[in-house]
């Protein structure tokens, strides 16, 4: 018995580490379709209805123990949600960028929202943690608070782009110097940035990992050896990574963020992989970034 009790304390996998594995499991195995789109089981029959950007979101929802939720799949509101919201009051929870400006924007056109809540500035829905969405939700205000605001920021950046767009066609065609050249090469430098791996280039064992966590809100984190040295939900990982001092591959069922990509290149990673790509501006030369769709 001092034996089995040794090597379940040595051995056997942590309560905490089951529970939240079994958790994971079960959430995902709870989300639905309603009418095409990706949805919690309890749609139908609650009279509020969260509505989010994908199905990533829909997943992080369902891991705080929410249903009531809904998916729209783009910009474009579907008939479905519009169909919903007649008979609901709808919450748009959306993510901390443009993206989810653009989503409000479309949802208050064709449905009438009742509050709005919204992930951190910068980040997104599906990358938060469980505290961090029962608090954007509890900070959820009228929609009517902030509808001026995203009209006036929408109006604002137009106007920007108007005014700053000519300006950048004159210099280009003016200057005709060594500082243009430079410009030159960094922008194809950028491109081969995010332009698709060659065939073969990404490593056997490295595709196959990215397959086996697509759909399952996992990440892994791998040496130069490629071995596995910590596998977390996407919602720990960052934290996770400024802890690891020989990672050099992230993939990730989630979205690649620029605070990922920044701990990343602090911590020396030299690859990473992820469902999708978000509002990454800054590109660190050092790193690869790639999608699953690339593989």
């Amino acid at each position: 018995m001092a034996l089995l009790r040794v090597w379940e304390g040595e051995t056997s996998p942590g309560a905490q580490e089951i529970t939240d594995k079994v958790t994971r499991e079960s959430k995902s195995a709870e989300i639905t379709r309603f009418e095409g789109l990706p949805a919690g089981p309890a749609v139908q029959e609650s009279d509020t209805l969260i509505v989010v950007e994908g199905r990533a979101d829909v997943l992080a929802l369902l891991r705080a123990g929410i249903k009531n939720v809904i998916a729209v799949e783009g910009t474009s509101i579907p008939p479905p949600i519009i169909k919903l919201a007649k008979t609901k009051e709808i919450v748009a929870f959306l993510d901390g960028d443009r993206g989810g400006d653009l989503i409000l924007k479309e949802l208050s056109q064709v449905t009438e929202i009742k509050f709005v809540a919204r992930a951190p500035t910068g980040r997104e829905v599906e990358e938060l943690t469980i505290k961090e969405i029962s608090k954007a939700l509890r900070n959820k205000v009228p929609a009517s608070q902030i509808a001026g605001r995203i009209k006036r920021r929408a109006s604002a950046s137009a106007t920007t782009r108007a005014s700053t767009s000519p300006k950048r066609r004159t210099r280009r065609t003016t200057q005709k110097t060594g500082t243009q050249r430079r410009t030159t090469t960094r922008s194809k430098t950028a491109s081969r940035s995010v332009s698709r791996p060659k065939r073969g280039s990404i490593p056997k064992p490295i595709r196959e990992l990215a397959e086996k966590i697509q759909q399952t809100m996992t990440a892994i984190i791998l040496d130069k050896d490629k071995k596995i040295l910590k596998e977390v939900h996407v919602a720990e990982l960052a934290t996770i990574l400024q802890e690891i001092d020989e990672a050099k591959t992230i993939l990730l069922d989630g979205v690649i963020t620029q605070r990922l990509v920044d701990i990343a290149d602090e911590r020396g990673v030299s690859l990473i992989i992820g469902a999708r790509i978000g509002n990454v501006v800054k590109r660190p030369v050092k790193i690869k970034i790639h999608t699953f769709n690339d593989l």
